[in-house]
């Protein structure tokens, strides 16, 4: 399998959606009860967080990749 260069704003939008999932199957298991417009504000700012976090990462490398030429 070949590898691929770490990418942790992806991971943050995989955490941020599979919680958002998890609250979704406990209300659907009747675990709890969750109103059906928490999913907007806890997506919308889950990949506001992932771009974020995307957008940092991009430049630490940048400036790192800079600094080894």
């Amino acid at each position: 399998m070949p590898r691929h260069e770490f990418q942790p704003g992806k991971l943050v939008a995989g955490i941020v959606l599979t919680v958002t999932g998890a609250l979704y199957l406990g209300d659907a298991l009747g675990a709890w009860a969750v109103p059906w417009y928490v999913v907007f504000p806890l997506v919308a700012g889950g990949l506001c967080l992932a771009g974020a976090t995307g957008t940092v990462t991009y430049a630490v490398r940048r400036r790192r990749r800079g600094a080894l030429r």
